[in-house]
């Protein structure tokens, strides 16, 4: 081993700090003007009606481009969008948290194929995961909403063409957008589980370095249902709040990361070689091929590297939405990609005994135990506080947009409670959503008190439904609508068709190692049940449109503008979502207001009047 040379670890910082000043440098100016992608809209007759009944002054031409484009989409201006392109990208940096994803899933790694798999994997699964964050920024610059990939399924195929003639949405495409949408909500649910779940086990980590108690996973247990209330508490605050919360959380990441790196550099004194670091290989998982263990140990970076559709979560909320949303996916998954690999090179380098930090670490887990081992005790409860802030910012962050994509889903009427769930609350916030969510993660952690296994069954969940979620809106881009489907103002050109190709590609095959046993041989204990919960989910979900949700979700016609008809016709109403008959709400059978916006209304070269 070197004991001595490793001085070149220690620019690692400033290289770091340079790079992310690059990428930081757009969002210290203001964003040029853009050209709205939509054409000029007419307001919907609702609007009309209003202001005839009101007499208010107030007429499209004064909406501001993201009301109107959200509004060319079906929806009217509801959240409080007070998001800067630069809070965005801190929100979506936060779910991508290296520090939550790589911690609890290191030592595993490290087992399946060793640094090798490690150091150079993450640079692997970076390179195709910003190949699915092109993808999908394009189609959240074009259609810039809440719903994001379930919205999306649907409105990309809305225009297809065929023998030039326009023949809308295949049959299948509700059903698809209904399973894209419950997917996409699981994905992130289980991030907030996953999580929480490794946050808790960090912190009985450290209790038992502290005092030698073991906490049982009851313990454990205990403690992550504190930590999800404390997330629900939070994310029930103003999202002006919720912004700061998550800059500052961008920060922490950032400067946690290179005190941690440093500090166990320096503490360590015989550090592993190069050679080991970039071209050692191990394999503990008891299967013999070197390149399926090669794969397996690619699945901590996959899981790391997901959550990154939260920027079009807040696409409502966010400034510029149609730039700030693809720029806050494309810079978040390059920013966590040199982080983590930075993150990886260092304590990679620190591991003094392979056996007793990784394979079997004495309190629990891995990193804790080369902290301990590196910079002894106070250093090692500073180093793990970092590390549990990040993931208290992280699950944090992900609870903030799975809250959302739980609002736009209900607001769409897909959900069960869909009535409650939309509603807002003063601060313009859905807190039924937050809590909604927040009760379903109790639920998802509750195996873990019989089985610690369940931890990584709930790891593989949230990385294959997430994946899921990705690559239908994907696969509907690049097959259905290669033609058709008309970009926003960030674009790939000619490059999106092959980027999807990868995207898809990719997107299959760690869906299906995400289902494959990771030790051998294959017994009860070590089985990989992933498959069951993510069958049963879907299968629950495709049971609900079939029975109830096929008769009226469908593309176009349920999205509507939820202006209360009651102040503008006197309705005795206080619901702001409505079922839409052919495009007309009736009462008491006579049309009282045209709600919809269809394509013959707003297509480009056929505007057509509304008949006020």
């Amino acid at each position: 081993m070197y004991q001595h040379g490793h001085a070149p670890l220690l620019l690692f910082p400033f290289l770091l700090s340079f790079l992310l000043l690059l990428l930081y440098r757009p969002f210290l100016t203001p964003p040029p003007p853009v050209t709205p992608h939509f054409p000029p809209l007419r307001p919907p007759l609702s609007l009309r009606t209003y202001m005839k009944t009101t007499g208010s002054v107030e007429s499209a031409s004064l909406y501001d481009h993201d009301t109107a484009v959200l509004e060319k989409l079906g929806y009217k201006q509801s959240l409080d969008r007070s998001l800067s392109a630069f809070s965005t990208f801190g929100i979506t940096f936060s779910c991508l948290s290296i520090l939550s994803g790589l911690t609890p899933l290191y030592g595993n790694a490290l087992q399946s194929g060793g640094p090798v798999t490690v150091v150079w994997g993450w640079l692997v699964v970076s390179l195709f995961t910003l190949a699915i964050g092109l993808s999908l920024a394009e189609i959240c610059s074009a259609y810039p909403t809440t719903g994001g990939l379930y919205f999306w399924t649907i409105k990309i195929l809305e225009g297809r063409v065929i023998n030039g003639v326009r023949v809308g949405s295949p049959d299948w495409v509700p059903l698809a957008s209904w399973i894209v949408g419950y997917t996409n909500w699981l994905g992130l649910c289980v991030a907030i589980a996953s999580t929480d779940l490794a946050m808790a086990q960090f912190l009985a980590s450290m209790i038992a370095m502290t005092s030698g108690y073991n906490a049982n996973t009851y313990v454990i247990f205990a403690i992550y249902v504190g930590i999800i209330i404390l997330h629900g508490l939070v994310n029930s605050l103003a999202i002006r709040l919720n912004g700061f919360f998550n800059i500052l959380s961008v920060w922490w990441h950032v400067l946690g990361t290179v005190l941690i790196v440093v500090v166990v550099v320096a503490t360590t004194p015989e550090k592993q070689s190069a050679a080991f670091v970039f071209t050692e290989w191990q394999n503990n998982t008891g299967w013999s091929s070197g390149f399926y263990v090669f794969m397996l140990g690619l699945l901590q970076s996959q899981y790391t590297l997901s959550g990154y559709d939260s920027a079009a979560h807040m696409s409502e909320e966010t400034k510029n939405a149609q730039q700030g949303g693809p720029w806050g996916i494309i810079r978040a998954i390059i920013t966590a990609s040199a982080v983590g690999w930075f993150f990886l090179v260092g304590i990679t380098f620190c591991i003094t005994n392979f056996e007793d930090q990784i394979v079997n670490p004495t309190v629990g887990v891995s990193l804790s135990q080369i902290f301990l081992d590196s910079a002894g005790q106070t250093w090692a409860i500073i180093l793990i506080l970092v590390i549990l802030g990040a993931q208290f910012f992280c699950g944090s962050a992900l609870t903030l947009a799975s809250s959302r994509m739980v609002f736009a889903f209900a607001r769409d009427g897909a959900l069960p409670l869909s009535k409650h769930l939309h509603r807002l609350n003063k601060d313009k916030s859905p807190v039924a959503a937050v809590w909604f969510n927040i009760a379903f993660c109790f639920i998802l952690g509750m195996p873990y008190i019989w089985s610690e296994t369940a931890y990584s069954a709930i790891v593989s969940v949230n990385t294959i439904a997430s994946s899921i979620s990705y690559l239908i809106p994907i696969l509907c881009r690049i097959v259905l609508a290669r033609h058709t489907f008309e970009p926003g103002p960030f674009h790939l050109g000619k490059l999106s068709i092959p980027i999807g190709m990868v995207s898809s590609v990719w997107i299959v095959i760690t869906s299906a190692l995400f289902l494959c046993p990771t030790e051998a041989p294959v017994t009860v204990e070590n089985m990989n049940f992933a498959a069951v919960p993510f069958v049963v989910v879907i299968g629950l979900c495709s049971l609900y449109f079939a029975i109830w949700g096929r008769h009226w979700f469908k593309p176009g016609g349920t999205r509507v503008l939820d202006i209360d008809m009651g102040t503008v016709m006197g309705m005795d109403t206080d619901t702001d979502m409505r079922m839409v008959d052919g495009g007309s709400l009736k009462k008491e059978g006579e049309d009282v207001a045209q709600r919809s916006i269809t394509d013959s209304q707003t297509e480009k070269g056929h505007p057509e009047e509304l008949g006020v």
